[in-house]
């Protein structure tokens, strides 16, 4: 799980992908602190709401990352899912697992170099 605000910080710095529900940040990992590890961490702004619907909007996120990144994480990635107002708390969950599913082959798929 991510703790540190530094990680946070590199993870926003690298890929991302928006979903109806949230945002997803992933970056690889060049230390080999935990290199075997896939680590997650999560976010709410004060514009989801007060503090009750940004815990819910947290566990959502969590539900969600405990079904889908066991098996569609990769090893040696960081994560950073971002709740969304008014939307985290209340869209419906079978969407929001095949959101992460989508939002994981995006950000894994290679980059094209910019002109």
């Amino acid at each position: 799980m991510l703790r540190k605000r530094a990680d946070f910080l590199r993870a926003a710095r690298a890929g991302r992908a928006h979903t109806d529900a949230f945002t997803l940040q992933a970056r690889r990992r060049s230390d080999d602190s935990a290199a075997g590890l896939v680590r997650v961490g999560y976010t709410c702004s004060k514009k989801v709401g007060n503090a009750v619907a940004r815990n819910r909007a947290k566990r959502r996120l969590r539900a969600v990352a405990a079904q889908i990144l066991p098996d569609k994480g990769r090893p040696g990635w960081d994560y950073v899912l971002i709740g969304r107002p008014g939307v985290t708390g209340s869209h419906p969950f079978a969407a929001m697992l095949a959101d992460l599913e989508r939002a994981l082959e995006k950000v894994h798929q290679p980059r094209k170099p910019r002109p």
